[in-house]
């Protein structure tokens, strides 16, 4: 029975070393981050072995571009398409995941998420895209750690760089030249409101444009804009 206890604790206490260590790697990323751009997330990393499981030759679309370099319209429709309360919450909208709750349990389905930008920053930098309540609460210590050493305006710059809007299509940067031909910095509210709407499944927006759910959300998006608060 001892050795069984002292096998035990050196498991706890392997498990428990394992995890320290890998808040502080996650933490040494994201201050590296503070000023370097990601050259790669694990969101891209995953999608690339994916698409070259089917097509050697993938290669992903993602160009950097810094904060000032990116339209005031594209900032002020993802705001106000993925989350209002940016500016205000420190990394978590618990009025917004009540929300997405209840209306999951009245459809008896998942068909809302309360992610906040930050959040979903957290996902796309460092995990896959399966879901599990382990994953989730790796999420969210990564959202805390996000929000305590980086500043709001550098949460939502990464975020603009790194997310999906199509296949091999990651950042705004791309998905301006890839959908418009022009640079992030020349979009339209529009075209702005267009890629707002087409953030939360943009495979299926790419393939399917002229979608009669993507025509209803551009306008709401519109109206909102000039309400959004930036950081």
């Amino acid at each position: 029975m001892r050795k069984l206890g002292r096998w035990l604790l050196w498991t706890a206490f392997a498990i428990f070393a394992f995890v320290a260590l890998l808040q502080v790697w996650y933490a040494a990323n994201i201050w590296w981050w503070r000023d370097h751009p990601p050259s790669e997330t694990a969101f891209m990393a995953a999608r690339l072995s994916e698409l070259q499981a089917k097509r050697p030759q993938a290669r992903l679309k993602y160009v950097w571009v810094p904060y000032d370099r990116i339209s005031m319209n594209l900032k002020k429709a993802m705001i106000a398409a993925e989350d209002a309360k940016f500016v205000e919450h420190e990394g978590f909208d618990w009025d917004g995941i009540q929300q997405a709750m209840d209306k999951n349990f009245r459809k008896g389905r998942v068909v809302a998420g309360g992610s906040t930008i930050s959040q979903q920053l957290a996902k796309n930098l460092f995990l896959s895209g399966q879901r599990s309540y382990l994953r989730k609460a790796e999420e969210a210590v990564i959202t805390v750690l996000l929000e305590t050493i980086l500043d709001k305006r550098r949460i939502f710059e990464l975020y603009l760089n790194v997310i999906e809007w199509g296949n091999e299509v990651f950042g705004s940067e791309a998905a301006a030249r890839h959908y418009f031909g022009i640079g992030a910095g020349e979009l339209s509210a529009e075209q702005a409101a267009r890629l707002a709407a087409m953030a939360p499944n943009p495979r299926h927006y790419e393939s399917t444009p002229n979608s009669k759910g993507l025509a209803r959300k551009i306008p709401i998006i519109l109206a909102r804009m000039p309400s959004a608060e930036l950081p």
